[in-house]
């Protein structure tokens, strides 16, 4: 028992109160230290679910993933994008540093088919990152991607609506995002596995890799109607 308990403490599935858990649990650096400092120096955890909840999309969100989307592509993992509410803008990825050749997008028709997509892609070992766009979530339906997540140990993103982020969800880390005035991005914790929530920090969007500006939003948006695919 006491082998077990140690176990689950050491995987921050035990909340201990005010003292933090101190874990070797995975994760992949986001790539932005202010953001690793708030997360316990640890970043996107792996082998479970992320969530960043929004308002609309084409905020900055996909900042937050590029430096992880270079990172898994050069080393020859896959970067999974599962129903993008926009076409990505090859040129632009590209021009950040990201292999396509190792980006695959895919678009499904109903939520059977984006549950059973999903669960593949976390589940096979070329994944590296799976950013996805679910819509409606049950909350059975997240578990059972918690679970495929666990055993794909790779990171998995999804983006939800701001709406959602009363509910009770398995994820490890919940992240709420807001864009400022002043070209940042403002991230706030709603969850962190083994640690207390309520750590935020304001994340500046570059310039020329940004969303400010109609030619750079083409990373997110695309200059494409979905309906040219």
């Amino acid at each position: 028992m006491n082998e077990l308990l140690s176990a689950l403490k050491q995987s921050a599935r035990i909340w201990q109160g005010h003292q933090p858990a101190h874990t070797r649990q995975p994760a992949e650096s986001t790539g932005y230290q202010a953001l690793d400092n708030q997360l316990g120096g640890l970043g996107w955890p792996r082998g479970a679910l992320s969530e960043c909840l929004l308002d609309t999309p084409g905020i900055g969100e996909l900042h937050l993933l590029l430096p992880l989307m270079q990172r898994l592509t050069h080393s020859g993992k896959t970067v999974f994008w599962l129903n993008p509410p926009h076409i990505p803008y090859a040129p632009a990825l590209v021009r950040e540093g990201v292999n396509l050749d190792q980006v695959v997008i895919i678009h499904t028709k109903n939520s059977g088919d984006f549950l059973w997509t999903l669960e593949n892609c976390l589940r096979s070992p070329v994944t590296g990152l799976v950013m996805a766009w679910p819509g409606k979530l049950a909350l059975r339906d997240v578990r059972r991607l918690q679970l495929a997540a666990e055993a794909g140990s790779n990171v998995c993103v999804l983006f939800r609506e701001r709406c959602h982020a009363a509910q009770n969800s398995p994820a490890a880390l919940r992240l709420k995002l807001q864009p400022d005035a002043n070209q940042c991005l403002h991230v706030q914790i709603l969850k962190r596995r083994g640690s207390w929530p309520g750590q935020h920090c304001e994340l500046p969007l570059p310039q020329r890799a940004g969303l400010a500006t109609a030619e750079t939003s083409r990373v997110v948006k695309g200059p494409w109607p979905k309906s040219a695919r």
